[in-house]
């Protein structure tokens, strides 16, 4: 703990600030567009018109603000979405970036509701390409000060690694994270487990921490929540499972699956837990086995969108997740393009909460 303090840690947490549910209301969504041809060979033009899909959908209830890499890629974006979103729903930034991937390089935005002061601060904390992975990410690391400008309103800058996609709250003081994640080495060394519950709590205004174990096969960021289990109430989490014992994402699900049933809320209540099915294999075209996966969902402010395989199991998600948001649209757009890039709507959108 010293350490942290040390660094300089914000204590958002006591002066009233914490990251809201991602289905509380938004004043924008915002993207850095697809454009790196390395992270979507062969098929950035169908990725692009998945999340022209996306916008169109997302904008039947909100901003959505894109980051674009100069003039004529805002002008390609455009035309792109071209009849389908009322201009006043986009804001294009001149802000280039290295990939797409918002979820783990934007702000992360928290809120102060009813205690005055600044209602919105913009958290800014380090990006290393899920370890060092695919350089370089100058550019993208660049994006939550640039975010935090555009909008007006204050950040902290973080001397820690923490992506947007390993963490998942309720909004009313629980959060998931996995093992395999936030204590890889290859993030942040000098953090052991408890001084990382120091960090989430006084920054993001958490108190119950839950950690699930590794991810599913595939996700190169090393176990992001995002891909496994998601809150959809302040109660509730969805969490995919694999009943297959033959199938490599088996036993991993069904250990997250019996941490899940071990904790509880803030309050001691359980966790209430809907099971959601994992859709067939995907497999790219070097024959690896590509990170598809239903909880890789978003929540606007009217829709719900939900990357769909061409499998049977779609059906079956959409339905649980229609359950789930019942003042909600469930838009399933195909996303077999988007998770040859190792992703989908989750990790390529980042919500800006309305303010307060």
């Amino acid at each position: 703990m010293s350490r942290l303090s040390a660094q300089g840690l914000p204590d958002l947490a006591s002066r009233g600030y914490r990251m809201p549910s991602e289905w509380s209301p938004h004043q924008a969504t915002w993207l850095s567009w697809p454009h790196n041809l390395e992270t979507w060979p062969g098929c950035l033009a169908e990725a692009e018109r998945a999340m022209a899909d996306a916008v169109a959908a997302l904008a039947t209830g909100e901003t959505v603000r894109i980051n674009v890499r100069d003039a004529d890629h805002g002008y390609q974006v455009e035309k792109l979405l071209g009849g389908r979103v009322p201009p006043e729903r986009v804001r294009l930034h001149l802000f280039p970036t290295n990939d797409a991937w918002i979820r783990d390089h934007g702000a992360i935005f928290v809120t102060r509701p009813g205690n005055g002061g600044a209602p919105l601060v913009a958290l800014d904390f380090r990006y290393n390409a899920w370890g060092g992975k695919y350089p370089p990410w100058d550019l993208d690391d660049g994006i939550p000060a640039r975010m935090a400008e555009a909008l007006g309103v204050p950040f902290e800058s973080l001397d820690v690694v923490l992506e947007g996609g390993s963490i998942e709250v309720n909004g009313a003081g629980m959060l998931l994270t996995t093992e395999q994640c936030l204590l890889n080495p290859n993030r942040n060394p000098q953090l052991d487990r408890g001084q990382i519950e120091v960090l989430l709590r006084a920054t993001l205004g958490v108190h119950t921490i839950g950690w699930l174990g590794d991810g599913i096969v595939g996700d190169d960021t090393d176990g992001h929540v995002d891909d496994l289990t998601r809150f959809v109430s302040e109660d509730t989490v969805v969490t995919v499972v694999e009943p297959d014992p033959l199938d490599e994402n088996h036993a991993a699900l069904a250990d997250n699956l019996e941490r899940l049933r071990a904790l509880a809320l803030p309050d001691g209540r359980p966790l209430r837990i809907v099971e959601l099915p994992m859709p067939e294999p995907c497999h790219g075209t070097d024959g690896r086995r590509l990170p598809a996966s239903y909880a890789n969902f978003y929540i606007g402010n009217r829709v719900v969108l939900m990357p769909t395989f061409a499998c049977p199991a779609d059906e079956e998600a959409a339905a649980i997740l229609a359950r789930c948001f019942p003042g909600r649209r469930v838009v399933g757009v195909d996303s077999r393009a988007l998770v040859s890039g190792l992703g989908s709507f989750h990790c390529l959108t980042q919500q800006v909460p309305a303010a307060g």
